[in-house]
């Protein structure tokens, strides 16, 4: 299914976007060297109640997972790159965190994620990793517009990370998202221009750049759900909900000006 929102949904598409990017920014600033994943997943849940929110994650039940994901949002440290599940683990210095959330208000979902390093090292490899899922998210985003397709958007994103020298899993990529989380069209994260769905103003679409150090191959953890690299190695994870406009792409999960 493909959704074309009116006006008055994106305006709550809009409110939705804020919230999730103020949750993430919060739980950024909370999440310090001791800081454990379920204390995260607490804060998140206590902060979507407060909004009159609801979340995407803790009754999902996709093919590729085992039974409801339970929780509130998913939280990969260093090799876990995607669907992470909370769980009794501290934080270390160092250690690379991304935090993916998707919250539903009013009817409208949007859906984000950030990953950053915990504490004051800040490993060279991590580094690289993020500011690489950074630049092919805004560099997918530049190339979504009315009249644009699909594959501009997934040629822009995988140009970004094959040049940083990274391999791309095509497993798991963006999507389209409205009344719920998932849907059409399937975003790549690589892919070839002028191919695909062409946009229309109206659509929002989940964009996810996502890559792991030195490997393109995925294992699933035996909570059945966290996604790590088959090497070990470290891994990021970079989203954000846009809507397409007649002027081109609106970032809808864009934290507030003077937030981190």
């Amino acid at each position: 299914m493909i959704e074309i929102l009116n006006p008055t949904e994106l305006a709550r598409a809009r409110d939705t976007g804020a919230l999730v990017a103020d949750i993430l920014q919060t739980l950024k600033s909370r999440s310090t060297v001791g800081t454990n994943l379920l204390d995260i997943d607490r804060w998140a849940a206590a902060m979507i109640v407060e909004a009159g929110a609801q979340s995407c994650y803790v009754d999902y039940e996709p093919s590729f997972g085992r039974g409801p994901f339970g929780h509130h949002i998913c939280t990969g440290v260093n090799d876990a790159v995607l669907h992470g599940l909370p769980y009794d683990y501290p934080l270390a210095d160092g250690d690379l965190l991304s935090l993916d959330l998707a919250v539903s208000k009013d009817g409208v979902a949007a859906d984000s994620a950030i990953s950053f390093i915990v504490g004051e090292s800040k490993p060279p490899e991590s580094v690289a990793l993020i500011s690489a899922t950074e630049r092919a998210l805004y560099a997918g985003i530049a190339a979504a517009g009315p009249g644009a397709r699909i594959g501009d958007i997934s040629h822009a994103i995988g140009s970004v990370l094959s040049a940083a020298g990274y391999s791309i899993n095509t497993e798991f990529g963006g999507h389209g998202i409205g009344s719920t989380m998932h849907q059409d069209p399937h975003v790549s994260n690589t892919g070839r221009p002028g191919r695909g769905y062409r946009l229309r103003p109206g659509l929002l679409l989940a964009l996810e750049p996502w890559v792991m150090a030195d490997t393109a191959e995925l294992v699933t953890d035996a909570d059945g759900w966290t996604l790590r690299s088959a090497t070990g190695c470290r891994t990021a994870h970079s989203e954000h909900t846009i809507a397409i406009t007649d002027d081109g792409a609106e970032i809808l999960t864009l934290p507030k000006q003077g937030q981190p």
